[in-house]
C-alpha cells in the first residue's frame, strides 16, 4: 500500500472513490434517489475546484494497492469551524469498501494527523454522521464526541457528530 500526496491530475478518480465510496457508505442512511444521482464527473469538477483554490495548510492523500489503482483518500486542513477551538480538520476520509478492514484508513488517518501537526495544529476534528459505521472507527482512533448538529441532506433530517482530538493528550 502506498499512501501519497495528490494532484489536479488525481481528481477524476478521487471522485470516483468519493462517489462510490457515498453509495456503498451511505445506503440506508441517505435517500437512494440522492446517492443514485451522484455522478463523478460533476465531483471531478468539484475536486478541481478544490485542487485549484488549495490554500497551503490543506492536503489531500490517497492510499494506492500495489497495482497503483487509488483505494481511498483523506483531504484536511485546518479548522472551518469557529465555534470549536480544534486547529485542524479531517475533512473527508473514505476508503473503497473492498478495501476496508486492511488497516488503509488508518494510514491515511495517521498522514493526515502527521500533517496537520507539522503545520501547527495541536489539535484536530472531524464531522461524521451519527449512522455512519465509520464512527466506530474515530471512536477507536481516540476521536471524543464533543459536539452535534442537525443537518438535511436529500429528504433526510440526519444527526451529524463533531469529533475531536488533542495530539499531546490523545493516543493517536
Amino acid at each position: 500500500m502506498k499512501i501519497r500526496e495528490a494532484s489536479i491530475n488525481d481528481a477524476e478518480e478521487i471522485a470516483a472513490v468519493h462517489v462510490e465510496s457515498w453509495k456503498t457508505t451511505y445506503t440506508g442512511i441517505i435517500p437512494e434517489s440522492y446517492l443514485a444521482a451522484l455522478s463523478v464527473q460533476s465531483r471531478a469538477k468539484n475536486w478541481v475546484q478544490v485542487f485549484e483554490n488549495q490554500r497551503a495548510d490543506e492536503i489531500v492523500y490517497i492510499a494506492e494497492d500495489l497495482k497503483g489503482k487509488m483505494v481511498g483518500f483523506a483531504h484536511g486542513g485546518h479548522n472551518r469551524n469557529e465555534e470549536y477551538q480544534y486547529g485542524g480538520e479531517l475533512y473527508a476520509l473514505y476508503v473503497l469498501q473492498e478495501h476496508q478492514q486492511l488497516g488503509i484508513g488508518k494510514l491515511l488517518f495517521n498522514s493526515m494527523t502527521r500533517h496537520l501537526e507539522s503545520n501547527g495544529c495541536s489539535s484536530m476534528m472531524l464531522w461524521v454522521l451519527r449512522d455512519n459505521p465509520a464512527l466506530a472507527f474515530y471512536t477507536r482512533q481516540g476521536g471524543r464526541q464533543i459536539g452535534q448538529k442537525n443537518i438535511v441532506i436529500g429528504t433526510n433530517d440526519l444527526i451529524e457528530f463533531a469529533m475531536g482530538w488533542n495530539f499531546a493528550a490523545d493516543t493517536i
